[in-house]
């Protein structure tokens, strides 16, 4: 029997939409309020924040819809970049995904599954947190290894739940918790000057980071059924719901607690919770927060294999990489390495420092992928392109602006940890070049 080389096209639409929704909500909407609101302090500006970062989300993910549906091939971003810009940029960003963003976004989320939500209905010394974290990663992992028709369920059921869950949420702070429609306008955001644009800025990244994930939605493209049609239509549709989500979870804060609760709270959905149902509050919320870690981590564990999957497809990661199981028809050693990976950084404790080096990094790669919209209309005209991104030249192009500044943010706020990012991915250039020697020489 012959091994196959590709991965078959099983998902549809609605695939598509919950791997997105269920891939970005994961602890930020329970979390990351707090922080906005103590850098504004102003619960229009904070809302006005929450709009703006899901605008700029969409479009990216408009920039990403004209892009998977003209690429419809596994590996997502690193197929843009690759034909924008070529090899070395798309290694690039590769390398840095295993190294750091993509197992360390495992790893991190499975931490605080064992660590912050867990002990709330488990007590667990510290080497049971550890030993916790790692069985979640084994356990979503093997159910992804077995085929992709298995994680995608999965992902369907946890999002189903979290997202009832969080409909839930909301419905319960304004049927029965005691609150005031002035919290929403009190207090008015002061007059505009630089030092607001500041404090905005800092906000604007809080919401951005709790909005990211939906650009590994287009690692799977090789395996989404009528891609041209399904990729763009999951991609929007999904981004949309979760702006609703979160700006209706924050209008339900705000509900019954002032900005300034909001800004010294720090289990925002906790407390707020605790006004509408008392003590049973923050097990409902650590129970919700539990379910909502564990789909977005396996919608990373099934996306992003996918990308390494790719990159060993041309030559560039090691070759088994790049091995279809015969059975399951699923990138299983793409799979189990990135788990893995992530299982070490777990115990380790050093993903938190990586990921800190890389943030610069990351933004960098986005906005490439978003000047790739327009790279690729210049050089390959003749592409077919069923879905052209909307607003275009102006969407993808704020989207880039959006991207850069993040990136200079970061750069400024936190030199150090910028350069050493930069310095973990120029490790990615003799990594390419001995790859590439190999790949030439085979």
């Amino acid at each position: 029997m012959s091994t196959p080389s590709s991965l078959p096209r099983v998902l549809g639409a609605f695939d598509v939409y919950v791997l997105l929704v269920g891939t970005v909500i994961g602890s930020g909407i329970f979390l990351v309020s707090a922080t906005m609101a103590a850098a504004v302090q102003s619960p229009m500006l904070m809302l006005g924040v929450w709009v703006v970062g899901g605008a700029l989300s969409l479009f990216g993910t408009l920039a990403l819809s004209e892009l998977s549906a003209a690429y419809p091939d596994s590996g997502g971003i690193y197929v843009y970049l690759r034909e924008a810009y070529g090899p070395l940029i798309a290694f690039l960003f590769g390398w840095t995904s295993f190294v750091v963003i993509e197992a360390g976004a495992v790893a991190t989320l499975a931490s605080a599954f064992s660590t912050k939500y867990l002990p709330y209905f488990v007590a667990l010394p510290p080497w049971g947190t550890k030993a916790a974290a790692v069985a979640l990663i084994a356990v979503l992992t093997t159910i992804n290894v077995i085929g992709v028709r298995h994680g995608a369920f999965v992902q369907r059921t946890l999002t189903i739940i979290k997202m009832s869950a969080i409909v839930g949420v909301i419905v319960a702070i304004f049927t029965t918790a005691p609150g005031s429609s002035s919290h929403f306008v009190t207090p008015a955001a002061p007059p505009w000057s630089l030092g607001l644009l500041s404090q905005a800025g800092v906000a604007l990244v809080a919401s951005l980071w709790a909005y990211k994930g939906w650009e590994l939605v287009t690692f799977v493209a090789g395996e989404v059924k009528n891609p041209q049609r399904n990729l763009p239509l999951g991609l929007v549709l999904g981004t949309l719901t979760i702006l609703v989500l979160y700006i209706g979870a924050n209008l339900a804060y705000l509900w019954v607690l002032p900005i300034e609760a909001i800004a010294a709270s720090k289990r925002i959905a906790a407390d707020a919770m605790q006004a509408g149902v008392g003590g049973s509050a923050a097990t409902i919320i650590a129970g919700i927060v539990l379910v909502s870690i564990t789909g977005a981590m396996n919608g990373n564990i099934l996306t992003a294999p996918r990308l390494f999957f790719a990159m060993a497809q041309d030559g560039l990661f090691f070759e088994r990489v790049a091995t279809v199981h015969p059975r399951f028809l699923t990138p299983h050693i793409s799979i189990i390495a990135m788990s893995s990976w992530a299982a070490v950084l777990a115990i380790s404790g050093t993903f938190e420092q990586l990921a800190a080096y890389v943030v610069f990094g990351v933004w960098i790669f986005m906005g490439l992928t978003g000047v790739a919209v327009i790279v690729l209309r210049h050089t390959a005209p003749d592409r077919p392109r069923p879905y052209k991104t909307w607003g275009y030249p102006v969407t993808p192009v704020l989207f880039v602006l959006a991207a850069l500044f993040i990136s200079v943010n970061a750069l400024i706020a936190q030199f150090w940890n910028a350069a050493a990012g930069l310095g973990l991915i120029a490790l990615g250039i003799p990594a390419f070049m001995i790859w590439k020697s190999r790949s030439r020489s085979v």
